[in-house]
């Protein structure tokens, strides 16, 4: 029976033989080395290691699995092989190597294989194309290129590189790069100006750039309404008028039209302001009729308010009105002077002193530092009043557009230093908290005197459950000299309302109190 089951156990063994003989005992794992990039038709290099493997050794070089790409053999002690890739679209993938040695077998780690197409033809597009819009809308400019993979992208704006930091003198402009594009939700003015980008690929050994052409941004703003106005001016005998068309803001080019009781009577285009003048024909004193210009923009269309073309020559009697300017002492600093003029749209000023004439600033310096015009001459400031600018002041004005146009002159008008000193805010205040203060202290003393008053009335008296008492104090004040000033201080109206049991604590008191029976008993007896 033993023999029967040895015989049952061979043919197992010779098995287990043969397999030990043909596959072998695995080797030590293998290392590859390579790129995990490389440029498309580049050369790359990957290196396959199998220490601690006797030759011959067979290394196999495989992609995504199976797939052999390579095979090199080792015959001496080297323990490594080398495998040289030319790039091309479809060498990405992950690759290992296998060893194969006296019937061993071993596989190494898996090396991922990007493969990278070099950057090239980077350019700025914009939206709106072209990048030229109006404040308050948006902008998203894009970092493009021709060809090119695993990119990174850096803004500039004015050469300056654009970043997320917000230590960056960019920061208030809120420039937010995402990957390639750029985007400004709500523009101004400030965004205005030259942008660029660089698109790359970032690698350990060999990295590539590409810069893009710098794009200007133009940021236009909207117009305000227009402003009008009109002038005169004399050329022997005619009159011409000049009509001025006027925005605060907005960006050329805009286009001015006037209108003259709502007909179109001309147009301008301005390229590098915004102003435009029309000329119109002018007879002072006459009613030239209605005018009123619009601007237009490409986005815009405005009007300006109406005005009328109407020329009033100077006339009437001019009237200087004076007014003192003091420091905080109290001490007279300063004067202003203004020429009231009843008549006249474009009038021309001038001032004397004593009967000599102050210089009109079109016409020279004045000889006195301290004179100072202004509003057209209309207002004379003396900075300072010394004896030298003391003295009476006259205002005349003529038309000025018409130097052959009569004189109307003012009354003289006196200007003098004064060293009376004027009640400021303060000491009338303190007056009145004196005086209200007496008026209280008399009247809370009329109170108590009347109330002493009651108290000593007779108990006999009966004094109703609601009774009123109009009390009139008056008192004196004294003046200067003999005259006196005599003031209502306080009206009082008191309502009493007195308590029986206030009178008994009063009748507790009285020295005729007469004890009763019981309190006359002697308690010792």
């Amino acid at each position: 029976m033993k023999k029967k089951q040895e015989l049952c156990l061979l043919p197992v063994l010779v098995a287990a033989c043969l397999v030990s003989i043909m596959g072998g005992s695995p080797l030590p794992s293998p290392i590859l080395i390579g790129p995990d990039k490389a440029y498309l038709n580049s050369k790359v290099v990957f290196q396959c290691r199998s220490p601690g493997s006797p030759p011959p050794n067979t290394y196999e070089l495989l992609k995504d699995g199976n797939h052999l790409v390579a095979t090199s053999n080792d015959l001496q002690d080297d323990q490594s092989a080398m495998f040289f890739l030319k790039i091309s679209v479809t060498s990405e993938g992950s690759y290992h190597c296998r060893v194969t040695a006296g019937g061993n077998m071993g596989l190494s780690g898996t090396v991922r294989l990007q493969v990278v197409i070099p950057v090239s033809g980077t350019m700025v597009t914009s939206d709106p194309d072209p990048p030229i819009l109006y404040e308050g809308l948006r902008l998203t400019l894009t970092c493009d290129v021709t060809k090119g993979s695993h990119l990174s992208y850096t803004w500039f704006y004015n050469r300056q590189e654009v970043t997320s930091s917000p230590t960056s003198p960019l920061t208030p402009l809120l420039l937010w790069p995402v990957g390639n594009t750029l985007v400004v939700e709500r523009v101004t003015t400030k965004h205005a100006g030259n942008y660029s980008c660089i698109a790359g690929t970032r690698m350990q050994t060999n990295s590539r750039f590409s810069s893009s052409r710098e794009i200007t941004v133009r940021i236009k703003v909207y117009l305000s309404v227009p402003q009008i106005s009109f002038t005169i001016s004399k050329e022997g005998s005619s009159y011409h008028g000049n009509v001025t068309c006027r925005s605060s803001r907005g960006t050329p080019p805009v286009t001015f039209y006037l209108f003259l009781d709502d007909k179109e009577v001309g147009s301008d285009v301005a390229t590098e302001s915004l102003v435009a003048w029309f000329p119109v024909a002018m007879v002072p004193g006459r009613d030239m009729g209605a005018v009123r210009c619009a601007v237009e923009s490409d986005a815009q269309r405005l009007t300006s308010r109406p005005l009328t073309l109407v020329v009033v020559p100077v006339g009437g009697s001019p009237k200087v009105d004076v007014e003192y300017l003091y420091r905080v002492d109290s001490k007279m600093a300063a004067a202003r002077l203004q020429c009231l003029l009843s008549l006249g749209t474009f009038p021309f000023f001038s001032w004397s002193l004593n009967g000599s004439l102050l210089l009109h600033p079109s016409e020279g310096d004045s000889s006195h530092p301290s004179h100072a015009l202004a509003d057209g001459g209309r207002t004379l400031f003396l900075t300072e009043i010394t004896l030298e600018d003391s003295g009476y002041y006259r205002c005349r004005a003529r038309d000025s557009y018409d130097v052959t146009s009569a004189w109307v002159e003012s009354q003289p008008v006196l200007v003098q230093v004064t060293e009376v000193a004027t009640t400021t805010i303060e000491v009338m205040a303190i007056v009145f908290c004196c005086f209200l203060m007496l008026t209280l202290a008399g009247g809370v003393a009329c109170v108590m005197r009347m109330l002493n008053r009651q108290r000593v009335k007779d108990d006999s008296v009966n004094i109703s459950a609601s009774s009123q008492i109009h009390f009139l104090c008056l008192t004196s004040l004294p003046g200067q000299g003999s005259s006196k000033w005599t003031l209502p201080v306080l009206t009082v109206m008191l309502r009493i309302r007195p308590l029986r049991s206030q009178y008994n604590r009063r009748d507790e008191i009285k020295p005729n109190f007469r004890p009763t029976s019981s309190s006359q008993k002697n308690p010792s007896m």
